[in-house]
């Protein structure tokens, strides 16, 4: 009874467009109302104790490097680098659109914020080349959703505490699979372009013009490089490679690329720590309600539950995939990885997965969420920035749903994949 009131008035909360972080509070208050054997002060001292983690310290740092970056000129390099090298050939800006993607989101860890700053740039320089805009848009709003595939991650570090794994193991698995999505996008662009008669810029390969863009890009494609560089080495923590970025961001825009002043800091301090307390708000209720779930056995009851029907671990990683193909649809990817992981982390044990393999597979398919309606953020992003409509769009994004949907495919059967470099 008390599983059927806090998941019946979570849903009924989110039927009710409640915010997710609001939904998941109201939901844990209820039951604990409603149930004797919770208390009230148990879960509010777990709401604030949950946030205090050293490991968390990393998303305010690494979504305000992201914002620093964004704003810092750095997509326009990154962009500037990718055409030379693939401009010419058909289809070359989609193509330089999606390795500027994968790039960007090395530095910011966050899908919104790649398509974002992307997508500003991009969407109109592809529709002036002759791109049609549903395409042009559709291309920049599912390359972003890399931002939480392609390490560092916001949703690995989540994923890492709640599961009690290793931060940095999970930025490796994410490595591949996140190369692995990136040249598939960049094969149907290639055949979609070829289709269409998009052509490249007809301009010839120079090695004066490859050197002056790696000059130009060199200190924006040191930043993955020292942050992942120096967590794998032993340098510093995952918590203190954010730091880092945002001191590294903050030097190369204001000093180097000199493309944003001291003045502009006010704006990007507090976009970052909106989006920073919107996460750690839901990281907070989000506990309170696996809480909950813990306290009652839950997990345990639906691990249960899916080995009942079937011990093949390949039927239950379908079943696993098609349930968080559902929930990203609806619920915001940190709370679905804070939620869902001590619920199916004991599934994909039981039928032995390997858990950094298994929180990749999560998480890619949890990426796939930001472009299915009604949730996909990044459709409302690119909505915003290219003026089509939210139904355009969608249909726009269908041929890149399955082409994610192959990928997802491919690193959920080959697990070498995700634990090669580990």
């Amino acid at each position: 009874m008390t599983s059927f009131v806090l998941f019946g008035s979570f849903f009924l909360f989110m039927i009710l467009s409640v915010p997710i972080a609001i939904s998941l509070g109201l939901a844990g208050l209820i039951t604990a109302i409603f149930s004797p054997n919770i208390s009230i002060t148990f879960l509010t001292q777990g709401l604030v104790t949950s946030t205090d983690n050293f490991a968390l310290m990393a998303i305010p740092f690494f979504i305000l490097a992201g914002e620093i970056m964004g704003k810092g000129g750095i997509s326009t390099r990154l962009f500037n680098l990718a055409n030379i090298f693939v401009g010419r050939f058909t289809g070359g800006f989609a193509i330089a659109a999606v390795i500027t993607c994968m790039f960007f989101a090395a530095i910011s860890g966050s899908g919104p914020a790649t398509v974002a700053a992307v997508g500003g740039i991009m969407i109109p320089a592809m529709v002036a080349q002759g791109y049609d805009r549903k395409f042009a848009t559709a291309v920049i709003v599912t390359s972003g959703s890399l931002g939480i595939v392609i390490p560092p991650s916001i949703p690995m570090v989540l994923y890492g505490i709640a599961g009690n794994q290793s931060i940095g193991d999970l930025f490796l698995g994410g490595i591949l699979p996140g190369i692995l999505i990136g040249v598939c996008l960049i094969i149907w662009c290639y055949y979609y372009s070829k289709k269409k008669g998009y052509s490249g810029t007809k301009e010839d390969f120079s090695f004066k013009k490859m050197f002056s863009a790696l000059n130009n890009a060199k200190w924006s494609l040191l930043v993955p490089i020292i942050i992942l560089g120096g967590i794998y080495g032993g340098i510093f923590t995952p918590t203190e490679a954010a730091v880092f970025g945002v001191v590294y961001a903050a030097f190369v825009s204001l000093f180097l690329h000199k493309e944003i002043k001291i003045s502009h800091f006010p704006e990007i301090l507090a976009k970052a720590a909106m989006s920073s307390v919107s996460i750690l708000i839901i990281i907070g209720t989000a506990n309170a309600f696996g809480t909950i779930l813990t306290m009652e056995k839950i997990p345990q009851t639906i691990a249960e539950s899916f080995l009942t029907l079937s011990e093949n671990p390949i039927i239950i990683i379908l079943i696993i995939i098609i349930l968080l193909l559902i929930i990203g649809c609806f619920i915001d990817t940190s709370a679905a990885v804070i939620i869902f992981t001590p619920i199916l982390f004991p599934v994909a044990a039981q039928v032995g997965l390997d858990p950094i393999h298994f929180g990749i597979i999560m998480i890619v398919t949890l990426s796939i969420g930001f472009i299915t309606p009604p949730l996909g953020v990044n459709l409302f992003v690119g909505s915003g920035i290219s003026g089509l409509s939210m139904p355009s769009l969608v249909r726009g994004v269908v041929p890149f749903f399955f082409i994610m949907l192959i990928s997802l495919t491919i690193i959920a059967i080959i697990p070498q994949l995700t634990l090669l470099l580990l």
